[in-house]
């Protein structure tokens, strides 16, 4: 039973953050200094595979969250992720699979910024 209850919760927190990942929608998207260097055409081009991704696996993906990838771009690797916050971004959230309790933020960074 446990793990119904547990696969139940990670399908809901892999539906919300592909949700958000793929709109930008419903939370907030955050780019490091060396993402906002780059000319906008390119941090077009970095945000749109960001959204297309979809190469998930057990080693960029070990909870199956759907929180976590990585880009190549240019010759240069890229990491987003996706944290969970409270309603009022002060502290993590008490549940990430209650859209009423949580805000979700994806950041984009150089891999060479994290």
């Amino acid at each position: 039973m446990k793990c119904q209850n547990e696969c139940e919760k990670t399908l809901k927190i892999r539906f919300l953050n592909d949700q958000f990942r793929r709109t930008f929608q419903e939370g907030k998207v955050l780019i490091t200094s060396g993402v906002a260097s780059l000319p906008l055409p390119q941090q077009i081009t970095l945000m749109n595979l960001v959204r297309t991704f979809d190469d998930f696996g057990k080693d960029n993906d070990p909870y199956g969250e759907h929180d976590f990838g990585k880009v190549d771009f240019n010759g240069e690797p890229y990491f987003w992720k996706i944290n969970y916050y409270d309603i009022n971004y002060q502290s993590l959230s008490p549940d990430p699979t209650d859209e009423t309790v949580t805000n979700r933020v994806l950041t984009i960074m150089n891999a060479s910024e994290y």
